[in-house]
């Protein structure tokens, strides 16, 4: 399913403007484990300064891409282009261009917030001098200045996840993947994050691929959004014209049920919500 059309240029505009490649980019992408098709040939393009959700019920493929997407698991059939780089021929310069906050803990609590980034910033091959602007540089914009000393084993779940989107900013990626970034917390946390979210794509022009099962969070962070069910995209576009093709007062609830029925009741497994549930106590 093609999730975004092909733009042209207009007429009488002379001479066409090369247009700049996407952030990320897949033809056919899809991923089977046997005979399980747990991603269907996926075509979708994210543009650079945009905020692009992957929404769907546990098991319905997002986790699979975005594995592809970065890298971290291969795909069956199909070609995928993150940062301009092919994610199968290329995957050492699609690594260097994106950054990641997986769902699970990343942070080390037994260091500082500092230590923490620096340690990062080292994975990252940045310079000592380098290292230390980045480093203040990310504190400052993560709002995390007055902790960087103290360990994060005393952090909140809100400095937690920032100081996760701080280290995997450091090294200024064009694309920035991100697996559930307010799971688990109180609305002022997850308020916190969703500002910065949206500060970081204004400044630097980013692209910012997520996945949520919060409706009000892909309302309020995403430019466009496609939502995913057994593998499949069943809905895509912006979130407005999805509520609009409804009705003039229906919410991105009532699309994800009408889109996927009941399996938002039945979907996962027991690793499924271990794994959630362990990432809510943390955060929590």
């Amino acid at each position: 399913m093609t999730v975004e059309s092909a733009r042209g240029g207009g007429p009488g505009s002379g001479e066409a403007t090369p247009t700049p490649s996407p952030a990320i980019e897949t033809e056919r992408l899809s991923r089977h484990f046997g005979s399980l098709v747990a991603v269907a040939p996926l075509t979708l393009r994210v543009e650079r300064g945009e905020i692009f959700g992957l929404l769907g019920p546990n098991g319905a493929g997002k986790s699979t891409t975005i594995k592809m997407l970065t890298t971290l698991l291969p795909p069956t059939a199909g070609s995928a282009r993150v940062a301009g780089h092919d994610v199968i021929t290329q995957a050492a310069q699609v690594r260097r261009h994106i950054g990641y906050v997986p769902q699970l803990l990343s942070a080390d609590g037994a260091l500082t917030g500092a230590e923490n980034l620096a340690l990062s910033a080292k994975l990252y091959g940045l310079g000592r001098a380098e290292r230390r602007h980045r480093i203040a540089e990310a504190l400052e914009f993560m709002n995390l200045q007055a902790a960087g000393d103290h360990l994060v084993r005393s952090y909140s779940g809100g400095m937690i996840r920032r100081l996760e989107l701080a280290q995997a900013m450091l090294h200024e990626p064009q694309v920035l993947f991100l697996d559930e970034p307010t799971i688990g917390l109180d609305p002022v946390a997850r308020r916190a994050v969703w500002e910065r979210l949206l500060e970081l794509k204004h400044r630097s022009g980013m692209a910012i691929l997520l996945t949520t099962h919060d409706m009000e969070e892909a309302d309020e962070l995403c430019d466009r959004l496609a939502i995913m069910h057994e593998g499949v995209v069943a809905a895509d576009g912006r979130p407005a014209a999805l509520k609009a093709e409804l009705g003039p007062e229906a919410t991105l609830d009532d699309v994800f049920i009408q889109t996927v029925g009941g399996s938002i009741v039945e979907g996962g497994d027991y690793r499924d919500i271990r794994r959630t549930r362990s990432a809510a106590r943390r955060l929590g």
